[in-house]
């Protein structure tokens, strides 16, 4: 395990969008109180939900692809359930996962279905819920908690699913996964996030974490690999009935392979030149307001 300490992203992205240019930094949300459920049912009988922060693919919203530029044209808005089968094709094109030092090219690594297949053909958990479930990244947390969540947890019910594995993918995924998390735990439901940003999760509140130190868009195992994949899955299931109380936060032995400065390198506003700067903030008011035209069209209908 590396003796790295976690990035801390709450401060870098305060840097980060100051630089930008865009004033008063951003007041993550906290929660005094956090919900916490003991689960009822053992695991090799439970019903795991996937919840994600990952859009399904929509070819006619452009590049979504490995690699893929910020897609704001790729967001959704409204928290969605869809089917497990036939498997799902889910891109995080349209958030800041660190785009420097991987590519989303293994959906594997953000999107742990195939991992909670096989604890369910090994017999660890019980069965997958037959839908996932996609939670908007969303920086209004009014919206997050008055719209969104109470229509994850509705959609949850519905499915009758005993337990929830929350897969965020960027800095505001996490809070808004988090958030979640606390509805869910007051519904009866035991949640447990695997997650890249500790410090945005352990600021606002979570019942468990299981902490990956891998770049964003990594929360649930190394790319192409699939025995990581498989051990931070199941280091995730056996955390929800292992956990005595909330803020329970555990770290898998996980270590990236790629460059080590990748916490070095994110969001460091330190290390751009003018030019840079400036490029960056064009494209991020281009994500706004292709977003804004997008709530626009979805108002209208």
């Amino acid at each position: 395990m590396t003796d790295t300490p976690p990035l801390d992203y709450i401060e870098r992205i305060r840097a980060y969008y100051v630089g930008l240019g865009y004033g008063a930094p951003y007041i993550w949300a906290q929660l005094d109180e956090v919900p916490f459920t003991r689960p009822t049912t053992a695991l090799a009988a439970a019903r795991i939900g996937i919840v994600t922060t990952a859009a399904i693919f929509d070819p006619t919203k452009g590049d979504q692809g490995p690699g893929a530029a910020y897609n704001g044209k790729s967001k959704f808005f409204e928290t969605y359930a869809a089917p497990i089968d036939p498997f799902p094709d889910v891109r995080i094109a349209h958030i800041a996962y660190d785009r420097t030092h991987t590519t989303a090219s293994d959906m594997a690594s953000y999107f742990p279905l195939a991992a909670m297949q096989r604890l369910v053909a090994n017999g660890k958990i019980g069965s997958v819920s037959p839908r996932f479930y996609g939670l908007p990244t969303n920086r209004s947390q009014r919206v997050t908690t008055g719209s969104d969540c109470p229509r994850l947890v509705k959609l949850c019910q519905e499915d009758l699913i005993d337990m929830a594995v929350l897969v965020p993918n960027c800095p505001v995924c996490h809070q808004s996964l988090a958030l979640a998390a606390a509805q869910l735990e007051a519904a009866g439901i035991a949640t447990v996030i695997m997650g890249c940003a500790k410090d945005i999760l352990e600021h606002v509140g979570v019942p468990r974490l299981l902490f990956n130190d891998l770049p964003l868009g990594n929360a649930a195992g190394l790319p192409d690999d699939v025995s990581s994949q498989d051990l931070v899955a199941e280091m995730a299931v056996e955390l929800l009935v292992e956990a005595d109380g909330p803020r329970t936060t555990k770290r898998s032995p996980l270590v990236w392979a790629g460059n080590p400065d990748w916490k070095k390198d994110y969001s460091n506003i330190d290390l751009l030149s003018a030019a840079e700067i400036n490029r960056r903030r064009a494209e991020f008011d281009a994500v706004k307001r292709d977003a804004k035209k997008i709530k626009a069209a979805l108002s209208a209908v």
